[in-house]
């Protein structure tokens, strides 16, 4: 009589989900950026399904969505499903983790959402996680959409005391013919013109005249209502990483120097025009103090797990120093994009960062418990 067969051994790894794409002008940075993730993580630590939004908003569920990373992030706006019908995302979230009921066995599901922009940078998707009781790489609701919003967040560092450049926010039915002269009188020109729920510099432009900030108006208002202009700033561009929760902590600085008139979307991700150097070129004194300032706006607009805090540096007789020109909860993610490359750079793999962040999805989660449980 022959034995039966063994059980099969017990998989203790993390239920990991790769969330991607979504309806944002950022989608196809954000496929390209889940495609790194999804070969990068140890699948002898994960169980990763990945999960792709499309242009429409429909979610499509692990092959499907592994086909079109693979096939690139053309594939999609969705051409997906041929019948047209929605996946329910709330759905999509619970059949992620169907058969974890215990709670101490739920804490082992992670989500990763890899949305760059609105729909999913913005709280909304973090707020559909947070009603789902599902764990997720990143800042919650309120730190994601304060720092989604340019207009806010910069509000929030004035009132806290961070310099930043001279600025002002409007909402769509606000502009009036008038507007483009005064605030080229009130904060000279040439300004930039951006959305303010945005990011990759998407609908950014750099106005020199009247007429152009009038027509930057026009290309910011067509990705969203609101609409921050700012002064002009020669200084340099720095960046610096932040990873973690309660006792974040920040990476050596970084500094870009843009291929094109300034750093724009196809200087990011097109022409590979930019230059990036890692670690800054800076004393370290001044290196010390914009990693000091990075992990305080990642801390006042209360930030989890990561961000990259980017600013502008005036330097020498007359500058203002370090200046705050805004923070990205969900930023760039390829091995070449800014924020892995300064981890890489201050002793910690890219396999190794995403380690780090599940850990610090998992803490936050059970924190969080701990203080709505009753």
């Amino acid at each position: 009589m022959s034995s039966p067969d063994p059980a099969p051994p017990h998989d203790d790894r993390i239920e990991l989900i790769v969330l991607f794409g979504g309806q944002s002008a950022e989608h196809d940075v954000s496929c390209t950026t889940a495609a790194h993730v999804l070969r990068a993580a140890d699948p002898t630590r994960y169980r990763i399904t990945p999960i792709g939004i499309d242009r429409d908003g429909r979610w499509h569920v692990a092959a499907e969505a592994q086909a079109a990373l693979a096939a690139g992030p053309d594939a999609l706006p969705g051409r997906l499903d041929p019948s047209g019908a929605a996946v329910d995302p709330t759905a999509v979230v619970h059949a992620a983790t169907a058969g974890v009921a215990a709670r101490d066995e739920a804490s082992r599901t992670v989500v990763m959402p890899l949305l760059h922009g609105p729909m999913g940078e913005d709280g909304t998707v973090q707020g559909l996680l947070e009603l789902a009781g599902v764990p997720y790489v990143g800042s919650g609701v309120l730190g994601s959409s304060v720092s989604m919003d340019k207009a806010m967040a910069k509000q929030v560092l004035a009132a806290n005391g961070i310099a930043q450049a001279r600025w002002r926010a409007f909402r769509e039915h606000e502009v009036t013919p008038g507007l483009p002269a005064q605030l080229a009188d009130d904060l000279g020109l040439p300004l930039f013109v951006k959305p303010a729920n945005m990011g990759s510099s998407v609908g950014v432009s750099k106005a020199k005249t009247v007429e152009q900030v009038r027509d930057a108006i026009g290309v910011a208002l067509g990705y969203d209502e609101w609409v921050v202009v700012e002064e002009a700033i020669s200084g340099r561009e720095i960046e610096v990483a932040v990873l973690g929760n309660l006792e974040p902590r920040a990476s050596v600085p970084g500094e870009i120097v843009p291929g094109a008139e300034f750093y724009d979307y196809a200087d990011k991700y097109l022409d590979d025009g930019s230059q990036a150097i890692i670690p800054a070129r800076l004393s370290p004194e001044a290196a010390d103090d914009v990693r000091h300032l990075a992990v305080e706006v990642f801390r006042l607009l209360r930030c989890d797990g990561l961000a990259r805090v980017d600013f502008f540096y005036e330097d020498g007789p007359g500058g203002r120093g370090f200046l705050c020109n805004e923070v990205n909860t969900i930023p760039g993610f390829t091995p070449i994009s800014m924020y892995p490359k300064l981890w890489i750079a201050s002793g910690m793999s890219y396999p190794e960062l995403i380690d780090e962040l599940v850990r610090l999805a998992l803490d936050r989660a059970t924190r969080r418990r701990r203080n709505t449980e009753r």
